[in-house]
């Protein structure tokens, strides 16, 4: 049962009753019997026990975890500080100096963004080690859509940060005329000098945040 003690909470409660959260649960009690998956089963839902829906102010989000050991924990983009820094989290950083924007000490776990309101969300929050995209499809994605549906229709406005096509296609999710929706190439290596190097989507982002009376991000 998922168990997020904050806001979260009511939404999740009557996710999981039904036939297709259902389905996937099942799937994942053999999955993390019989192989390797990450994250930790304990960190699945990290990002929404960091990040309560009330205090949600800006949502990042990826597609699926990193699939190599030690990687994944619950947060988008995001490892822990003695992991060596993902390619697309590098060029995150680069993009943040070369914006100037509000800073604290780096480090490539995010759990610093999430504490502050970012949602660092995956739309798929499981994978199977070594095998990118291989819990797409199982469920995962109605209940994030769920949950981005929910934060796009919300009053109180937020940044949400589209980056690639498979994020870019969640904007039909975010309803709301009072958020600021941000979107660019994804920061992959592969993508990064195709849109998302120069977006200002940070520096975009924190005058948001100013503009309608909330705290900007130290990233």
């Amino acid at each position: 049962m998922i168990n997020v003690d904050n806001d979260w909470q009511v939404l999740f409660n009557e996710e999981q009753k039904k036939d297709y959260y259902l389905a996937l649960r099942s799937f994942l009690k053999t999955e993390y019997r019989t192989k390797t998956i990450y994250p930790p089963m304990n960190e699945i839902f990290n990002a929404f026990r960091l990040t309560p829906f009330s205090k949600t102010k800006v949502i990042i989000v990826g597609q699926d975890p990193y699939h190599e050991p030690g990687q994944a924990m619950g947060l988008s983009f995001s490892v822990r500080a003695d992991v060596e820094t993902p390619p697309s989290l590098k060029n995150i950083h680069e993009e943040i100096v070369r914006e100037g924007v509000e800073q604290g000490p780096w480090s490539s776990d995010l759990t610093r963004w999430a504490r502050q309101g970012v949602l660092l969300l995956n739309s798929t929050l499981t994978v199977q080690a070594h095998k990118a995209a291989s819990h797409c499809g199982k469920g995962w994605e109605r209940l994030t859509d769920t949950c981005i549906e929910a934060l796009g229709r919300d009053d109180r406005p937020k940044v949400f940060m589209l980056w690639g096509s498979w994020a870019r296609s969640k904007k039909a999710l975010i309803s709301n005329p009072c958020h600021l929706i941000l979107e660019s190439a994804h920061p992959s290596p592969l993508s990064a000098y195709r849109g998302f190097f120069g977006n200002g989507h940070f520096r975009l982002c924190n005058d948001f945040l100013r503009k309608t009376g909330q705290e900007p991000v130290i990233w």
